[in-house]
Formats: structure tokens, sequence, C-alpha cells
């Protein structure tokens, strides 16, 4: 889907509704976010989100298994594929030491739309046996997701024996970190003065080279600055004179050069002391053929170059430019008093951080899930074995396996922190402890943050208690007070006590809780910080009724902190229900008013009945990333302090000595 992109690429007679003029200032504005999102290596293409994490683990207070020294810990990471657990890496062994700090790092690919399990096994190593031989003494493991990793960065739990029993007080700290994140690009202008001058007849053609100079030393164009000045050309075509424009910058020693922008994985692969190539070239054309003489020959004439990292070009300061002698080595070889042939200056650079997906979440977003069920008379009788609302004692429905498979991924996203933190003298961010100083009211004897996994359940079109009147918005709880229900198992049983209690009736009006989370994501948003996102499930049996209303609330939410996932349970007709998710085109309000950004996916869940439940997740959920870092990029709101890092003293780790 690329609706935010259509958006921008709309034509300028296409005129968009009263309600939301589109002026050329917002359409550079939603331009400077799609190169914001895009690709390191190219500013222009969609961006996709393709993380890779490492992890670094650390332990505490292990048991001591050995008689005369102390265990020597080695921990061993597994993965969980089909249902079987693999050794993925281990660390080193470090000797005699029950605090060790692992120098190991594994390295793994992260995907928001799967549940990545893994389990983190430390064993007391003797001698250079495999680890499973009898004189190897287990020190305890952890079971916990990479997601619920990332969303704290930093997680320390108990380190458990067999059958659940605790190792004594031993911990595990297991620290994450993204390292393929798109690290933004930056904007740079370049002028030079007092260039040497290579034509006889008239002055220097210049233009600037930029390459990077690669671990293996080899070199790679990361730049050429494009000719600039505009001249006219006459050539005769029936009669008529056509004007050719080439763009050059002729006859000047003194050239200022168009600003560019480029990537930092281009320039200096996000390594600010990377050295930098630079290089100074003019080119020997006849004014009458300029542009094919200089594609044809390319004999361009050699004024000088200098080296530089992107460090020496972020000495620059306001007011101040970052200047290099331009410097022929030739000439410096054979002439005495040689100093340069020219000198180029760096009059202007602006950094534009790209953050991704992880930046934010490690950074304390919360993802907060709601679940949207649909009541309708549609579904059939509940009590009856082909209702889609049937509960089988053996085999949950539709419903439950889509709620299940989506609520799983988002469960780890949301959390929030302990007031022993605070009792411990901590500082917090401003906008976190606004949001959750109510929660840490409650929160006492809590070790660590962790996540509260508590989601918002709701329902549409039934009859409810007391006076069994229509309704398309009510907590399946029953609590208006209070939504939410206690995990996924919560939601679950909810909607099992749900079901006797109500009369399935109609119409399919979704609107009304689209409207409901948006107003609510809307009052998020307005906290100006990036702390909580959400995503609404909307379960249906059929095509919404009030598609027009619909329409409406979702161009309305595009501009909120939210995403929806639409997903159509049963054999109903849903080509309609396609218009929602925009593949074909811009979603518009009856209006005419496009939508911000593209924040709904549709998926019949009939396309997964023989698949696993991971797929159906990985289908719906695959887009949230990118749809989290485009409404952050657009309002240019940056991750906040990331809780873990600004909540934990700074240890001093104990010294290591690993084995060979």
């Amino acid at each position: 889907m690329n609706l935010f992109r259509d958006l921008i690429e709309a034509p300028e007679s296409a005129t968009p509704a009263p309600s939301c003029p589109v002026s050329r200032h917002y359409r550079a504005r939603m331009n400077d976010v799609l190169e914001a999102i895009s690709p390191a290596t190219s500013l222009s293409g969609p961006a996709t989100c393709v993380s890779k994490v490492e992890l670094r683990v650390s332990c505490k207070g292990l048991l001591d298994r050995d008689t005369l020294n102390k265990s020597d810990p080695c921990v061993i990471l597994m993965v969980q594929n089909n249902g079987q657990w693999t050794e993925l890496d281990r660390t080193e062994v470090i000797k005699s030491n029950l605090h060790p700090v692992f120098a190991k790092v594994f390295s793994w690919d992260y995907y928001f739309e799967e549940v990545q399990k893994l389990r983190f096994e430390v064993y007391d190593i003797h001698g250079t046996h495999s680890i499973g031989t009898r004189d190897d003494d287990f020190l305890g493991g952890m079971e916990c997701t990479l997601g619920q990793i990332v969303a704290q960065k930093r997680m320390v739990k108990s380190l458990l024996l067999k059958y659940g029993k605790y190792a004594g007080k031993s911990t595990i700290t297991v620290h994450a970190e993204e390292i393929s994140g798109n690290n933004g690009y930056v904007e740079l202008s370049f002028c030079a003065k007092k260039l040497d001058d290579k034509d006889i007849f008239s002055k220097s053609d210049p233009f600037l080279e930029i390459y990077r100079i690669n671990d293996d030393l080899s070199e790679q164009l990361v730049h050429r600055t494009e000719v600039k000045s505009s001249y006219s050309l006459f050539t005769s075509s029936n009669s008529c004179f056509l004007p050719l424009i080439s763009y050059v910058i002729k006859n000047n020693l003194n050239p200022v050069w168009e600003p560019f922008k480029v990537s930092l994985i281009s320039l200096c692969s996000c390594d600010a002391e990377r050295k930098l190539k630079i290089v100074n070239s003019c080119v020997h054309v006849c004014l009458q053929c300029l542009v094919w003489d200089y594609d044809s020959r390319g004999k361009h004439d050699f004024i000088g170059e200098f080296y530089a990292t992107f460090r020496d070009m972020q000495n620059i300061s306001s007011g101040n430019k970052v200047t290099w002698d331009c410097v022929n080595p030739k000439y410096k070889l054979k002439k005495r008093n040689y100093k340069n042939s020219g000198v180029v200056i760096l009059s202007d650079l602006k950094l534009h951080r790209v953050y991704s997906f992880l930046d934010y979440i490690m950074g304390g977003c919360q993802i907060h899930f709601t679940v949207a069920i649909d009541f309708t008379a549609s579904n059939g009788d509940p009590r009856n074995s082909c209702s889609l609302h049937y509960i089988n004692p053996y085999q949950p429905n539709e419903y439950l396996k889509a709620l299940i498979a989506v609520g799983e991924i988002c469960q780890d996203y949301d959390r929030f922190v302990s007031l022993l933190f605070l009792s411990k003298g901590y500082v917090l961010p401003t906008g976190i402890y606004k949001q959750h100083h109510h929660t840490w009211k409650h929160a006492a004897g809590a070790e660590q943050c962790r996540n509260d996994k508590r989601f918002s359940a709701l329902g549409f079109g039934a009859r409810i208690p007391p006076n069994y009147e229509v309704s398309h918005d009510f907590a399946i709880n029953f609590n208006p007070d209070d939504d939410e229900c206690e995990e996924i198992q919560g939601v679950v049983e909810a909607y099992q006590n749900c079901l006797p209690k109500i009369q399935l009736y109609g119409p399919t009006n979704v609107s009304p809780i689209i409207n409901r989370i948006a107003k609510l994501a809307a009052g998020d948003g307005n906290i100006k910080d990036a702390s909580r996102y959400h995503i609404l499930l909307i379960l249906t049996d059929g095509v919404v009724t009030d598609m027009a209303d619909t329409r409406e609330a979702i161009v309305r939410g595009s501009y909120q902190p939210l995403s929806i996932i639409i997903v159509g349970v049963g054999n109903a007709d849903f080509t309609d229900m396609q218009i929602l998710d925009g593949d074909d085109g811009v979603l518009r309000s009856p209006k005419g008013e496009p939508v911000l950004r593209d924040i709904v996916q549709f998926v019949p869940f009939r396309d997964f009945k023989t698949a696993s439940p991971a797929a159906l997740a990985k289908c719906v959920l695959a887009e949230v990333p990118k749809q989290v870092v485009e409404y952050y990029s657009h309002r240019a709101i940056s991750p906040m302090c990331p809780i873990s890092e600004s909540l934990t003293p700074v240890l001093t780790p104990i010294a290591t000595t690993p084995t060979e």
C-alpha cells in the first residue's frame, strides 16, 4: 500500500475538499516525511522495515556448583522453530565468576509481526566437553520473546531451574540494541574560492565529487555536484528556433554548488570517522557542444583533492564554516612554494536524523491494543454449531483465532514502570511521569519495568443489558468505566461470558468504535511525545453498513497515532471492504478529503484457514512499523529517552577472563 505517496504525487489540478486544503507547504512537508522513512540508500523509495538486533548478556548471583572454585558459566541461546528448540549460538566461557558479563554479542533479525521465542540457558562448563554431558551443571534458564526484550530494551529476569524452581537469587540481564536502523541523511552546501584556472581562453568549469573510502581501501562515488548555471542554445527545426536548456557552472573559479542530500549510510556507513575523498575537477568543452562533448569525452582536468571525515564536517557551527585546502599532489611535489589550488568551503550542514520503529519502541513507546468484535445477527445463533460465534470446547472459532494471533504479538509492547524506580530516586522524563503517575501509586513491590498486557475489548451490533438497546460501542466486560481485560486470556473469557448475555442484532456499524479510539488516540497525540500508539483490531463477518461514516472516521483517524486492522470472518463477499484498505487508490472521505497516511489493513480470515496463526499475524501487522514511523515523522516527534537507560544506574562490570 502506498496511499501516503499517492497523496503527495497527486496532480496539482486535483482539488482537495475545502475542509482540508492541501497547500504547497503541506505537500513539501509530506515529501520530507517520505524522505525520512525511505531506505538509507535511497531517499525516494518506500521504506521496508527490516531490523537486526544485537543482544548482550550478563548474569548476577549464579549458583556455585564447584567445590574448590566458582562456576565457569556459559550462556546458550536457543530459538524455537516449529515447536522445537534449537541452539542458535553461545557465549564464551568465563572462568570462576558468579557475576559474568559476556563479551559475545548475539545478532538476530527482528520482525514486529512475528512471535520470536528465545530461551537463554546458563551452564557451568567443565573442561572442553560439550553442553549436555554429565559434567555440565545447569545453572538456570529463562524464556521470553524478542519483542519483550526490545520493548524493554534492558530485560532483567530470574533464572529458573527445572520444574520452575528459582535458581536462588540468580538473574540474567539481556540488553538489546538495533544495529540496522535507518540513521538519517545530511544536507550539505559546498562552495570554493580561487580555484586553479585550467582553461586557456576561459575560466574553469568546476564540479565536485565525493567518494567514500571503504574498508578494503576501494573508493565509491557518493555524490557528484550537478552543473548549475543555465544558458540557451538555438537550433532550427522547420524554420523555428527551439531553446535547449543545459546547466553548467561556466567560467567560475569561485563556484557555489547546489545543496544536496545524501544518506549517512551512503556517506560514511554511519561512521563519523570514516574518511572521505573529495575531488574537484573541471571539464574542457567547447561552448557549442558542451553537454555532448562532456559526455562523450569525459576528459576532465584535475584541479585538486582533500580528505575529510564526517566528524570534520560536523565542526561547522553557527556563523562558522569549515574549509579545506584543495591540493594537487603533483604540484605539491614539483612546486616549492605551492600552497594549494584553491579552497573548498562547507558553508552549511543540516543533519536530519531518521528514526526507525525500534527507536520508538526502545524509547518507551507503548502499543495499546483494542479489539472490536462484531455481534450482529448475521453471525448466527451462538448456540448453533454453524454460528461464527459458536464456542467449541475443543477448537476456537475464527473470531478467537484472529484475536489470539494478533493479540499475542501486541501484548509484548504495552508496559508500565514500577513505583520502585521512583522510590530509588531515579529521574524520569516529564512525559513519561505525567502519563504513568497514577499507575505507579499502586505498583509498590514491582521489581522492574514490565508489560501490563491489558487490552480494551469492545463489541458492536448487539442489544445489551439491562435495557437491551442496540449498541455499536460497548465494553464486552460490561464495565463502562474500565473496558480493559487482563491479557489475551482475559479478553477470551470476557468474550465467552458476554455471548449468553446479549442479543445479536445489527446493523454492522463500525464508525462509532473507530471514532472512539481515534478520539482516545488524539488525546495521546496531544502529549507531544512518542509515548503511545494505538492498534484497533476489528473482527467482522460482513461488509460494514455505515461505509460513508467509516470512510470519514478513517480519514480523521489517519491524523492520529492509530493503525486499524480489519479481519473479515466467514464466507461473505468482502469486495467492498477492499476500498477501506486502499490498495487500489487513495481512500477518501465522502467529501473527497484524502487520508493523510494509509492506516488500514484488511484481510479475509478464510485466506488463512489452513495456515498457522503466525501467518495471519504476519500479514496484518507487517505494515504497522512503517505506519508508526510515518506518524511520528510527520509530526516531527523524536523517540523518548529510553526508560531502561534513564532508570538504570551505571554498573561497573566485574572483570572477566574468557577461556580460549
